[in-house]
């Protein structure tokens, strides 16, 4: 309970964002005191992942209708030579949300269970504490993924044993009720396309019961097995909802950079025995109103048809010199100053080469200077081959799944964790100017060293000086890819801008097998700068590569264009704050303990949070190391056992650890040619486990690989 809480500690983290997780983390795991709170019932804040039902409780919680418990006064909390610091009670980072169903609302007979409660699992009303006892938000703790940390606390299972399915889910019945076949008659959005805007209270009010299938969620779908054909039956909205469990739609779309400072944070932290990942099989371009696969490794470059030869042979040179660009500046020199769009029409590339590596391979814009656009590029070539032919993994069930894995980690080591739980106001003693002591929602009043709170919680009077950049977002249900292929694919897309003024769109394609989405759908995610609204700067993109039409829209489209084009079921559309950029110096008035951590950005991978978290933990622990790795179960000595157990780190092991997954264990090979890849099990031998516990490159990760597994390496 609540009042159980600590009345001392070191350090108190309001928000479970990434850097929030991370800073606990690597607190708990070198023995400070860790409260980690949240005021929502979920963990992740803006990094969260949603089930279809809980995405809809997110929407109605953004549009203000639903209101929190009334907090304790705390006023009397303040002693003589105090001051108090008001935290703000509302999270304003998220604007201009829109939501647009296209497919026909038909009887809803069979509907997940709680579709207007959030996926993520609710934290009585009370508080409860977590301590070492992290439970997963959604039902992916119901599928044995990772054990509860109260079986983990005394013994962390390898990355190998947490594959095992969990028993059947509780099947429960009810009567069966029907949603009218008439569109709803609030919300109603009149455009072109008649787009029939859902909101909960539609659904609230034709849904009295539900019924839950029971059965196994399938971990890992085989990589090999074709593509799912469209059902012939229509996908409708109340299938969507029925199979809302399916679905982990990702409030940031990101993936991991393969040799990226947040793999190498996994692998050296042990975090990584926490979660699962794939590898991405594709990269695709947009040109000339086509969608087509771009060659990555030297294999994919000499058997692409879209190259000629000697396309080819340019694309190979121009590749091999931004591998050790830095070794001859004299090549790019004169061009610092100018962008790296100008920079590649001096390099005798053809068009066709100039928009692959622009957009697809450096994913620069066209503004980028050239620096950037080499570094870019080279970094794109340094993580090929590590993990697959392309250089990204994903994280099965979603991004959502990476906080969540630092906040077990905490737990296990002794942070204390609340949902539903906040921080009402900072105690700062006027001598020293230091926050001395937070004061919780009920009340209660808390000693810490340190405090790191998440910029939407500030204030408006401490960040009235700040400049907000802004990121659109859209979440596209459809019935299949941009690119049809013989088997599933995760996909990531550029798509240029249209105008000189107008940013390039993202385009994140999520199939089946990532555990985001149920068979006979695709979960697409958009991301760019914002001009505008979310949907006035996405608009253009979905309808150059999507079919929208709704059920009332005249029948007579085009066969043709329907069949070539991928068609949207539903469509999510908001702009969030990006605050990635926001000095700590333009924040007024805050104790220098006071740390703030800032929200999502809008680069693909994971760097500049991964760097922002270290940085303010060497400034909370100076000389400590972060997030040093914890000990393997083998590995633990415990006192008063008399005799030391076996493999306590001496000798050889009884039985070979297993990893599935293995990067090349050639470094000098080229890391261009992808077709060095190796899958196979490995044996790790015990003595060498601390050399390679401070080498990254020595480590391993579970990765799902997408491509088949050669002949040779079974």
């Amino acid at each position: 309970m609540a009042d159980a809480l600590p009345e001392e500690l070191d350090v108190v983290i309001l928000g479970t964002g990434l850097q929030e997780a991370i800073i606990a983390a690597a607190c708990s795991r070198i023995g400070q005191r860790v409260l980690h709170v949240d005021r929502k019932n979920y963990y992740g804040g803006n990094w969260a992942s949603f089930s279809f039902s809980g995405l809809l409780s997110w929407i109605e919680e953004c549009r203000g209708q639903t209101s929190g418990n009334a907090d304790v006064s705390w006023k009397d909390k303040i002693l003589e030579g105090e001051d108090a610091i008001q935290l703000g009670q509302m999270d304003r980072s998220i604007e201009n949300l829109e939501t647009f169903c296209y497919t026909r609302t038909v009887a809803v007979e069979d509907v997940e269970t709680g579709a207007l409660e959030n996926k993520q699992t609710n934290v009585n009303s009370n508080t409860t504490i977590e301590n070492a006892a992290l439970r997963n938000q959604d039902e992916k703790s119901q599928t044995c993924k990772v054990e509860s940390i109260d079986e983990a606390a005394p013994s962390l299972e390898n990355i190998e044993d947490q594959d095992s399915p969990l028993s059947t889910k509780e099947e429960v019945s009810s009567e069966k009720n029907q949603i009218e076949d008439s569109p709803c008659s609030s919300n109603i959005t009149s455009s072109t396309n008649s787009e029939i805007t859902l909101t909960i209270k539609d659904i609230a009010d034709n849904i009295a019961s539900t019924e839950v299938e029971a059965g196994n969620i399938n971990q890992t779908t085989d990589v090999s097995a074709p593509e799912v054909k469209k059902e012939a039956k229509e996908m409708t909205y109340s299938q969507i909802v029925k199979d809302g469990r399916k679905f982990n739609i990702d409030l940031t779309s990101k993936f991991l950079y393969s040799r990226g400072s947040l793999v190498d944070l996994l692998i050296k932290s042990n975090v990584s025995r926490y979660a699962e990942f794939k590898n991405i099989t594709r990269i695709l371009t947009f040109q000339g109103g086509k969608v087509e696969q771009v060659p990555c490794s030297r294999a994919d470059v000499f058997a692409s048809k879209q190259l000629t030869m000697v396309e080819k042979r340019m694309l190979m040179k121009f590749l091999t010199f931004c591998l050790e660009y830095e070794q001859h500046p004299d090549e790019y020199i004169d061009f610092k100053d100018s962008g790296f769009s100008d920079y590649l029409k001096t390099k005798k590339l053809t068009a066709n080469l100039q928009h692959f590596i622009l957009h697809s391979i450096a994913m620069a814009s066209e503004t980028a200077p050239t620096t950037e656009g080499l570094k870019a590029t080279q970094h794109f070539l340094q993580c090929l081959g590590r993990y697959g032919n392309t250089p990204f993994l994903f994280p099965l069930y979603g991004v959502g799944e990476i906080p969540q894995c630092f906040c077990r980690m905490s737990a296990v080591f002794g942070g204390t964790y609340c949902l539903r739980h906040s921080v009402q106001c900072l105690v700062v003693d006027r001598e020293t100017a230091r926050c001395k002591a937070v004061i919780d929602n009920n009340g209660y009043r808390i000693s810490c060293e340190h405090f790191v709170v998440n910029h939407n919680y500030l204030p408006e009077k401490h960040t009235k000086n700040v400049q907000y950049r802004y990121i659109s977002r859209g979440v596209l249900i459809t019935d299949s890819s941009v690119l049809k292929s013989n088997s599933e694919q995760i996909s990531i897309l550029t798509v240029p801008a249209v105008e000189k003024d107008q940013p390039s769109v993202r385009i994140i394609e999520l199939c089946p097998s990532s555990n985001t989405c149920p068979q006979g759908t695709y979960l697409v995610h958009l991301t760019c700068l914002s001009n505008g609204t979310a949907k006035e700067d996405l608009e253009p993109v979905v309808s150059s590569l999507f079919t929208q039409y709704s059920e009332n829209e005249e029948t007579d489209c085009h066969e043709c264009e329907v069949e070539e084009k991928p068609r949207v079921l539903w469509a999510l559309y908001f702009n969030v704050r990006d605050t990635s950029a926001v000095d700590r110096n333009t924040y007024e008035g805050l104790p220098s303990n006071v740390f703030v951590c800032c929200g999502p950005d809008a680069a693909l991978g994971f760097e500049q949070s991964v760097k922002q978290a270290e940085d303010i933990f060497h400034q909370l622990c100076p000389g400590e190391e972060f997030c040093p790795a914890a000990p393997n179960p083998e590995d633990i000595i415990y006192d008063g056992d008399g005799a030391q157990p076996e493999n306590a780190g001496f000798g050889d092991p009884t039985e070979p650890e297993v990893a599935e997954v293995k990067e090349n264990e050639n470094s000098k090979s080229d890391p261009i040619d992808g077709n060095d890849e190796m899958v196979k099990a490995l044996d790790i031998n015990e003595m060498d486990r601390e050399s390679k516990m401070s080498n990254p490159d020595m480590q391993t990760l579970k990765c799902n690989n997408a491509t088949e597994m050669p002949k040779n390496a079974e």
